[in-house]
């Protein structure tokens, strides 16, 4: 359906931290490249993330529905055959991807190298070091499409308008960072009890808004000890919690999709890391490899247990709380 000699697919179904990651690649892909549409197949939850691109268009995939299964990816193939694409970008690589791979045939298709044989020696420690990261991997599909990707030097879209209800929080006389304590494993997280401390202790300096998903509400507000301390988590749309973090000075974040979200915008982040570890390549982009905290090694030796943080001896589930609380909170302090 689109005229552009360029009419690109991309395939991304699932993980928003993943998703979020594309952004800073789509913007490289556009100012570097002329005339190029994309269809991103993914969740419609996601469509916000992109909108500040005019020729991005959002085809929302119904896992769970209309298109579960072998018969419902052929269905999916019917619907996205009309639009005539030149190629597919599949930065996902998955079984489902694959089968969509093999219904376009006739399409040059190029797949993500997620680098699986490296990460399981990274976890084994047989080759213990900074992998490619997930952002030159989606690259790497682009570029062997033809396209000129060039990360280094990324711009990052403006910051948004406020949304209402921090109209008043968020301003100039204070300095505001965002704070998002959980993460998919509690072998990624910070314990309440010390986030306690560190929100206590940042809270005289800064303001503070804590972000997490609606079943989170309750446990953030044990963190929320005096009026410097706002709660964004189920308060906001999707669209308005972007439009927030894109006015933050700092994110701390575990290692999950908070990171990612506010690194797109180009926002300071300082994340902190558990059973996983940067060398596997999820670091937010563009974020010095300071700004990421990691378990004490020498207590914890075995660090990274895995590349996702679901597998990990059980006396690891609270590595992460060998990062002190000092340590945080004077990260935070050299970078605002």
């Amino acid at each position: 359906m689109s005229n552009s000699k360029n009419n690109i697919l991309i395939i991304r179904l699932s993980a928003m931290g993943d998703v979020a990651i594309l952004v800073p690649v789509l913007n490289a892909l556009f100012k570097q490249n002329k005339e190029v549409n994309v269809t991103i197949l993914t969740q419609k939850f996601f469509t916000p993330i992109f909108k500040d691109f005019k020729n991005v268009t959002v085809y929302p995939v119904d896992k769970k529905g209309k298109h579960k299964g072998f018969l419902g990816l052929f269905r999916l193939y019917k619907e996205l055959k009309p639009f005539n694409f030149t190629a597919i970008a599949d930065i996902h690589n998955v079984l489902r991807s694959n089968v969509l791979k093999l219904l376009f045939f006739n399409k040059k298709c190029i797949q993500i190298h997620k680098g699986r044989k490296e990460k399981k020696e990274l976890i084994s420690k047989e080759n213990f070091k900074q992998l490619k990261t997930s952002s030159e991997r989606y690259a790497d599909v682009f570029r062997k499409l033809g396209f000129t990707i060039d990360l280094s030097n990324p711009v990052f879209p403006e910051k948004k308008p406020i949304p209402n209800i921090f109209k008043n929080v968020i301003n100039s006389e204070r300095k505001t960072i965002g704070i998002a304590p959980f993460a998919a494993h509690k072998s990624k997280m910070y314990s309440l009890e010390k986030m306690k401390i560190v929100v206590a202790q940042l809270s005289k300096n800064y303001t503070l808004l804590l972000f997490g998903g609606k079943s989170d509400v309750a446990q953030l507000e044990t963190l929320k000890t005096n009026q410097n301390i706002y709660l964004a988590a189920g308060k906001l749309s999707f669209t308005e919690e972007l439009d927030t973090i894109s006015n933050l000075d700092c994110m701390l974040s575990m290692d999950s999709g908070n990171a990612h979200l506010a690194a797109m915008y180009g926002v300071k982040v300082i994340t902190i890391w558990g059973v996983t570890h940067p060398f596997a390549g999820f670091a937010p982009f563009n974020q010095p490899k300071e700004n990421a905290l990691l378990a004490d090694t020498k207590e914890y030796p075995l660090v990274p247990t895995s590349i996702y943080g679901n597998k990990y001896p059980q006396e690891y589930i609270n590595c992460a709380d060998s990062i002190t609380t000092e340590q945080i909170i004077n990260k935070v302090n050299s970078i605002l």
